[in-house]
């Protein structure tokens, strides 16, 4: 029975009384399971539970009001769920989508910038260090060569994403956000935008929009890089862990951005030149000697048994010494992986099988091709007496 069929009754609520009356008598049983297999939100739409619940009919009729009440309930315990979902405005996570936000990868997440409208961000990059007087001829003469002209553009384009600041309106940005989170806390849920949990994974406050000012969305793409690389995202996990420790815990998240302030500024200093003209590339140049200064960093770090009190000097060795051996970091970070596919070999007493930082000792080491190669040295790094100006913080 087709309940908009019968055009000569008053209104809705008359042509459903009709119905209800009629599907009393046997002949007309039948009629009614047309009705009863109507979508709640067919009839919630068309203004029909209304109609069910203010009828006053007789008994029958009040049994079918009681079940059609059964079902408006469920349909707004329905509606109840759906807006406590990720994509509510009030969690601060995307408006539009239902259910967590998926996983973006890298490439993803660089394909977004390549084509998106950063005109605006562009106009405050500086592509290099400006020098004057000696320094200029002293860099022209005997420093690092000029980037090739046709890197040029993707060493802007990485510059100017580092102009970017986070915006919460733009799903990629959020995305990738969401991406570093569930990857590092194992989380398979977005989280709200704003919130404590933001400090759990390093970063200084409630908002991470106010840390990554110093480096803009490339200090979140580097960390996305971090944790989305299949051979790197075991170290990115050994380094938060590390992170967590009881007495040499530091902030993962602000650390990390340190180390791409680092890349920025070895990239503007053309310290990278060389290796970027070799590869033909600079943007997996940069992300090899970000996941390579932090594993420096890390490395400085839980031998030699540093605590946050160290930071300012530490920052400040492992930034001289990338810029001026960057070679020397990406084949440490190469030999690395090749080591610890899986991630790092630890010892029974939970400290990794590396030689004692004070005895200068090397080990032996495998390349891919099951040859002995030379064992790299990261002690002594910290050993080097700096001047520090003000106080000892991280960015």
């Amino acid at each position: 029975m087709d309940i908009h069929a019968d055009e000569n009754h008053n209104g809705k609520a008359e042509g459903m009384k009709n119905c209800i009356l009629e599907s009393s008598h046997p002949e007309h049983e039948s009629d009614l399971l047309p009705t009863k297999n109507v979508p709640i939100s067919v009839l919630k739409q068309n203004g029909l539970l209304q109609t069910f619940v203010t009828g006053g009919l007789e008994q029958k009729q009040e049994e079918v009001c009681e079940a059609v009440l059964q079902a408006e309930e469920e349909w707004e315990a329905v509606e109840i769920l759906q807006s406590g979902l990720p994509g509510e405005n009030t969690t601060g996570t995307l408006d539009d989508l239902v259910g967590p936000a998926p996983l973006i990868s890298f490439n993803e997440a660089l394909q977004y910038f390549q084509t998106a409208d950063l005109s605006e961000c562009r106009k405050n990059i500086q592509p290099t260090v400006r020098r004057t007087g000696l320094s200029a001829i002293s860099h022209f003469l005997f420093g690092p060569p000029r980037l090739h002209r046709v890197l040029q553009e993707e060493r802007d384009l990485a510059l100017t994403i580092a102009q970017c600041a986070l915006d919460t309106s733009q799903k990629v940005h959020m995305r990738v956000l969401q991406t570093v989170y569930k990857k590092l806390t194992g989380s398979r849920f977005d989280c709200p935008r704003f919130g404590a949990h933001w400090e759990h994974l390093g970063f200084q406050g409630l908002d991470p929009a106010t840390d990554l000012r110093a480096t803009g969305l490339l200090g979140l793409m580097h960390t996305l890089y971090l944790v989305m690389d299949t051979r790197t995202l075991p170290l990115a996990r050994e380094i938060f862990k590390l992170s967590q420790h009881e007495t040499q815990n530091f902030p993962f998240c602000v650390m990390s951005i340190n180390i791409t302030r680092i890349v920025i500024q070895a990239l503007r200093e053309e310290c990278l030149s060389k290796e970027c003209n070799r590869r033909q590339q600079v943007i997996a140049v940069l992300n090899d000697f970000y996941v390579a200064t932090f594993l420096h960093l890390y490395h400085i770090w839980k031998t030699q048994k540093k605590t946050i009190s160290d930071s300012g000097f530490v920052l400040k060795e492992v930034e001289m010494f990338a810029k001026r051996n960057p070679k020397q970091l990406l084949r440490r970070l190469e030999t690395h992986l090749n080591q610890h596919p899986n991630g790092m070999v630890w010892t029974v007493d939970g400290w990794p099988q590396h030689p004692s930082p004070s005895s200068g000792a090397r080990s032996p080491s495998l390349n891919t091709n099951g040859r002995n190669i030379k064992q790299l040295d990261f002690t002594g790094v910290c050993d080097l007496q700096v001047d520090l100006e003000g106080e000892d913080r991280l960015v």
